[in-house]
């Protein structure tokens, strides 16, 4: 009976070859730096043995050919079956990199990939557990960094409370020490990324491009905001919001209220994730792409071995890829290190009312779009005023102040959540509770559509006479 393994087709850990060659060292070598597998020598494609000739030799060549030209120890194994000699080559993973003359091959599905360029360099920097970021540099000294970038990650250290006044009060040099920044007196690239004028010196792409499009491919007009990391931080989100992006308007007795069709908190965390992520070797700059109806934001990333898009909706812990920036990032308080970022992006997006963001990734980017809310832009304070005179003349004897305050912000935003309301208004959740029920008793605000999904609608109807 001709014997056939119980796997009929190549798989991640496993290769069949009817004789041997020296090229599949590169196989060996492929595994090796994986996760292990196996080659069988004197199968065909389809797993079956169809025997070797001076198996006897070749069991005294391989494993001295693997040893000489990998330097790892393997077992080798002749089996038999049916009469037919066959040779197993069993590969453990290896903690260390193991080359064949000087490259670096990898086993990624199926498949055999010879590593290169920054492919190469996240490999051998995750073999001995350095990270890119915490690389010293030469040629840069503390005196050459930029006294702006220190001067935001003090103020916002010491806004959030992540530092104290205490903590902050040192030398920059001595500041760099106590956020590790420093390896025997060096710079690590972090410290250069982070806090020095013009890193693009340094490393290509390290920028931010904002461009805002039309309904087709034409692009409107654009910025490139460069500097350190920390004037990126402190300066992108301003950048579009302010020239970017239209508010709709409304008025809260004298004050103009203005309300974006995106969730500043979503947007500023997505973007704060991606200039801690990113991988910055690549030379490319992190990009958001803007339309009226939807934001991309793009940038190089690296996911940890085995994870997929599905991983960032799951609860997981924080793998930074710069975990030095990130850190950084956390001590001035612009993200967090519980791995939340998604979830807190997420959350965001529903306050106001608006889809979850979408992400993709693809060709070593990763992306998120964010669609942005219906509103009605047309309000002007002229509408508004008479709007507000209505109201104080119909439902003076029903409303008071703050309740009103309440019906103008659901004027503004419809779609958005009681969380949302309670914190645009200063009040408390129980209180915006309390409100909007009295509001739907007295028929002036229904709900409209689903719980998740719906909206509120400001009916105005009081005494048979209609608000709007």
């Amino acid at each position: 009976m001709e014997f056939t393994f119980s796997i009929f087709t190549e798989k991640q850990d496993i290769e069949w070859k009817e004789s041997w060659r020296d090229e599949y060292l590169k196989w060996i070598c492929g595994f090796a730096n994986a996760k292990g597998g196996k080659i069988y020598i004197g199968t065909n494609d389809g797993g079956n043995v169809v025997g070797l000739k001076e198996s006897k030799k070749l069991m005294e060549d391989i494993p001295n050919k693997i040893n000489n030209y990998l330097g790892i120890i393997v077992d080798v194994n002749l089996l038999e079956e049916d009469g037919k000699e066959y040779i197993e080559i069993d590969v453990p993973p290896v903690s260390y990199p193991v080359s064949y003359r000087g490259e670096y091959h990898y086993r990624s599905g199926s498949t055999k990939q010879q590593l290169v360029g920054s492919a190469l360099t996240d490999f051998l920097l995750r073999k001995t557990g350095a990270k890119w970021d915490s690389v010293p540099y030469e040629g840069v000294t503390v005196d050459m960094l930029d006294q702006e970038s220190f001067d935001i990650f003090r103020r916002e250290a010491l806004r959030t409370k992540r530092l104290t006044q205490e903590d902050l009060d040192c030398s920059n040099e001595e500041l760099l020490d106590k956020l590790g920044l420093l390896v025997e007196g060096k710079l690590k690239r972090a410290a250069i990324l982070l806090f020095y004028r013009h890193p693009e010196r340094f490393f290509t792409g390290v920028y931010v491009k904002i461009g805002k499009f039309g309904d087709g491919p034409d692009l409107l007009y654009e910025d490139t905001i460069d500097g350190s990391l920390m004037i990126m931080a402190d300066r992108a989100i301003d950048t579009i919001y302010l020239k970017y992006l239209k508010a709709a308007i409304s008025y809260d007795k004298d004050v103009r209220v203005e309300t974006y069709p995106f969730a500043r908190a979503a947007i500023r965390e997505a973007f704060f994730n991606a200039l801690v992520h990113s991988k910055w070797q690549e030379g490319n700059p992190i990009q958001i792409k803007i339309r009226d109806s939807e934001i991309f934001i793009s940038n190089s990333c690296s996911f940890p071995e085995g994870w997929t898009t599905e991983n960032l909706f799951k609860p997981h812990k924080s793998v930074p890829y710069n975990p030095d920036i990130a850190n950084v990032f956390y001590k001035a308080g612009y993200i967090e290190t519980w791995g939340r970022g998604v979830e807190k992006i997420i959350k965001a997006c529903r306050e106001i009312g608006a889809k979850d963001p979408e992400y993709d990734v693809e060709f070593g980017d990763i992306t998120v779009r964010f669609e942005a809310l219906d509103l009605d832009y047309t309000t002007d304070k002229t509408s508004n005023n008479t709007s507000d005179d209505v109201l104080n003349d119909v439902l003076n004897d029903v409303l008071n102040e703050d309740e009103k305050r309440l019906v103008r912000l659901i004027i503004a935003v419809p779609t958005a959540t009681q969380i949302w309301y309670s914190r645009e208004s200063s009040f408390s959740i129980a209180k915006i509770q309390r409100m909007m029920k009295k509001l739907q008793d007295e028929k002036i605000i229904k709900r409209v559509g689903s719980k998740k999904k719906g909206a509120w609608e400001v009916v105005g109807i009081h005494r048979n006479k209609k608000l709007f």
